[in-house]
């Protein structure tokens, strides 16, 4: 049982302390680019160059996952509130959303051209 417990405070820890770095370095830099994003590229670069196992996060993951639908529940009640703001606001997002889509869907056609067109030489 306390194996147990320790292997959650160790796994939310590590997720804790990437997002913490990576909030200071949105501070840092002054950027637009949130800190949780920051932290969840400090947290993949280190999965991903095997510094950090996996199984050393798994448990939290597993459990943040688990229950990642009540973390909805604040931003649904913030859209409700702030929904005349939103249909305000509707037409730049939308043209926001299709051109940003649009702009991917392309560049992602053509880069997939040119890396099936050296793959079949």
């Amino acid at each position: 049982m306390v194996n147990k417990i320790a292997k959650y405070i160790i796994s939310m820890l590590l997720i804790l302390v990437s997002l913490a770095i990576g909030n200071f370095i949105q501070t840092w830099m002054n950027t637009a680019i949130p800190g949780s994003v920051f932290g969840m590229l400090i947290l993949f670069a280190l999965l991903a160059s095997r510094l950090v196992p996996v199984e050393f996060v798994k448990p939290s993951a597993s459990l943040i996952i688990r229950y990642m639908i009540l973390l909805f529940v604040p931003i649904s009640v913030g859209l409700m509130l702030h929904f005349d703001t939103l249909i305000d606001n509707a037409l730049p997002i939308l043209a926001g959303t299709v051109g940003a889509s649009f702009i991917v869907l392309v560049s992602l056609a053509y880069f997939l051209d040119r890396f099936l067109k050296k793959e079949g030489k």
